[in-house]
C-alpha cells in the first residue's frame, strides 16, 4: 500500500484543518462543511471511458480502503488500451509497483452496462469531453460518487446540465468533485500562503483590465512525454467538439486558482463573475505533426472541417478577462506542438499586492522550473519591508521546513524551496485522490468547493461564449 511520509502526513492534517474554515463575504471564518452520505467499507473504482493520459495517473499509486480490483467500461479502441497498458506499467515496474487487477467490459453500452452492473461506488472520468457532462448526470443520478477530470463541461449550452448534476448528487448524498491538481503545485501554494499575510504582501489590488490583479498564463504542448514515454494523444483531442477549446479546458486550472488564492474560503456565486472580453485562436499543425503525436497518416473525417489545404488548424488558444468581486483578473493559455528541448510546459502568474507582487516565473532563466519571487517596484522602505519579509518567511518555514529566502537585486526576492516538495504534475493526481478519498471517508466538504466548482465552470464558458461572438 502507499507509503506516505510523515511530513506529509503533517501538512494533510493541517490541510483538512483549513479546509474546514470557511470565509464570509466580511472575511471571517466559521466552520461550516457541506454533508453527504460517507462511504462504508472499501471504495470500489469503476474508470469510464479512459480516454486520456490522467484517468491512468491517478491509479499510478495504491490507496489505503481502495479496492484494487477496478471495473472499466469504455468503448473498444486504442484508447482503453493506452490506459490498460500504463496500469501495466505502473503494476510491473520495479519501485513501488502498483497492484490493479482490471476488469474491462468493451461495446458502444459502456455507459448503459455501467448503470445496469454497478459494480463499484465512484466513477473516474478522463476522457473525450463530448459527452462527460452528460456521462457524470447520469452517474449521479444513479447514486455513485464521482471524481472528474477537467473540463466537466465544454460548451454554454450544456453548463446548465453541470448545474443539473450537482443538484442531482447533493439530494442524492454522492460527491461530484474534480481533478485540480495546480493547487498542490508547491509554489502557487507558498504564493496564496504569502498572499494571506498582510504584513507582507498588504492587500490584493483591484487592478484595471489593462494591468489585472491577478494574472495566469499556461503554456502546454501536444507533444510530450509522460511516464518517461512519448505521449500519442487520440485524434479526437484536436477536434475542440469532442475535447473543447483551450478556453474552457486548461482555463478550468487557472480559474480555480484564482478563486483559490484571491477568496480562500469564500462562498462565491455567478454573480460575483463579469466577463469583461474573451478572444480565441488556433494552433496550427502540419500533417507530419499529427501523425508525430497520433500515429495516423490521416486526418479522420470529423477534422475536415477545421483544415485549411493541408494544415489542421485546432481552436486551443484562449484568453479571458474578467473581474471576481471587483478584482480584475486574466487567464490564458497557449499550446504549441512542442516544446525546445530541456523546456516542456510552463506556467506564469503574478498576484499584486499593495505591499508587494508575488510572481511565478518558468523561463529561460529559471531553468523551465517554477520559482517564487517576491517583488516590490516602488519599495519605500526596502530596510523596513525586507525584515517583515524574513519573519514572515521564517513563520512559514514551521509548516513548509527548509524554505528560504534569498536576496536578489534591489526590490526582488527569491523564495528557496527544497526539492522534495517539488513532487511534480504526475503526483499530484494522487494528492488530489488523496484528498477526495478524505472527503468520501467522513462525508464532509468544505461548504465553499461546490459552489466555487459551479463558478469556476461558469467563468469559462461565458468566457468561451464572449470570445464565440
Amino acid at each position: 500500500m502507499k507509503t506516505i511520509p510523515i511530513l506529509m502526513i503533517m501538512l494533510s492534517l493541517i490541510s483538512c484543518i483549513r479546509d474546514k474554515e470557511g470565509t464570509t463575504e466580511q472575511g471571517t471564518t466559521q466552520n461550516t462543511e457541506a454533508m453527504f452520505t460517507p462511504l462504508e467499507g472499501k471504495v470500489r473504482i469503476m474508470n469510464l471511458d479512459p480516454g486520456h493520459f490522467h484517468a491512468a495517473l491517478v491509479q499510478k499509486t495504491m490507496y489505503d480502503g481502495v479496492d484494487p480490483v477496478v471495473h472499466v467500461y469504455a468503448p473498444e479502441g486504442p484508447e482503453v488500451q493506452s490506459y490498460l497498458n500504463s496500469i501495466k506499467d505502473y503494476n510491473s515496474r520495479l519501485e513501488d509497483p502498483t497492484s490493479w487487477i482490471e476488469e474491462v467490459y468493451t461495446g458502444p453500452d459502456f455507459l448503459e452496462k455501467m448503470l445496469e452492473q454497478k459494480p463499484g461506488n465512484v466513477m473516474v472520468v478522463s476522457g473525450n469531453n463530448a459527452k462527460k457532462t452528460e456521462y457524470i448526470l447520469e452517474t449521479v443520478r444513479a447514486g455513485i460518487h464521482v471524481l472528474a477530470d477537467k473540463p466537466m463541461v465544454i460548451t454554454p449550452d450544456e453548463f446548465p446540465m453541470l448545474e443539473e448534476a450537482f443538484q442531482v448528487a447533493r439530494k442524492n448524498g454522492v460527491l461530484l468533485y474534480d481533478i485540480m491538481t495546480e493547487r498542490y503545485e508547491i509554489t502557487t501554494m507558498l504564493q496564496k500562503e504569502l498572499s494571506q499575510m498582510p504584513d507582507i504582501f498588504g492587500e490584493l489590488e483591484r487592478g484595471t483590465p489593462e494591468n489585472p490583479a491577478i494574472t495566469k498564463e499556461s503554456v502546454h504542448h501536444f507533444f510530450k512525454y509522460v511516464s518517461g514515454k512519448a505521449l500519442v494523444r487520440p485524434p479526437w483531442f484536436f477536434d475542440v467538439e469532442q475535447q473543447g477549446e483551450g478556453i474552457v479546458d486548461v482555463t478550468t486550472h487557472l480559474v480555480d486558482l484564482i478563486q483559490w488564492e484571491a477568496f480562500p474560503g469564500v462562498v462565491l456565486k455567478k454573480e460575483d463573475v463579469e466577463v469583461t472580453s474573451g478572444r480565441r485562436w488556433t494552433t496550427d499543425l502540419s500533417p507530419e505533426m499529427f501523425l508525430k503525436v497520433t500515429g495516423l497518416e490521416r486526418y479522420p473525417a470529423y477534422l475536415l472541417k477545421d483544415t485549411e489545404g493541408d494544415l489542421l488548424k485546432v481552436y486551443s488558444n484562449g484568453e479571458i478577462n474578467y473581474t471576481l468581486k471587483g478584482i480584475h483578473a486574466k487567464v490564458s493559455v497557449i499550446w504549441n506542438f512542442q516544446a525546445p528541448e530541456g523546456t516542456g510546459d510552463t506556467h506564469y502568474s503574478v498576484m499584486r499586492g499593495s505591499g508587494c507582487n508575488l510572481v511565478i516565473r518558468q523561463g529561460e532563466e529559471e531553468g523551465y522550473k517554477p520559482l517564487l519571487y517576491i517583488e516590490t517596484p516602488d519599495l519605500a522602505d526596502p530596510a523596513s519591508f525586507g525584515s517583515r519579509l524574513e519573519k514572515g518567511v521564517a513563520k512559514l518555514a514551521s509548516t513548509y521546513p527548509g524554505i528560504g529566502l534569498k536576496k536578489l537585486e534591489k526590490g526582488r526576492w527569491l523564495l528557496e524551496i527544497p526539492d522534495h516538495y517539488k513532487v511534480g504534475h504526475e503526483a499530484h493526481f494522487g494528492q488530489v485522490t488523496e484528498k477526495f478519498l478524505e472527503y468520501l471517508g467522513s462525508g464532509h466538504i468544505p461548504e465553499w468547493e461546490v459552489p466555487n466548482m459551479i463558478v469556476k465552470y461558469y467563468t469559462t464558458t461565458r468566457g468561451m461564449k464572449m470570445a464565440m461572438e
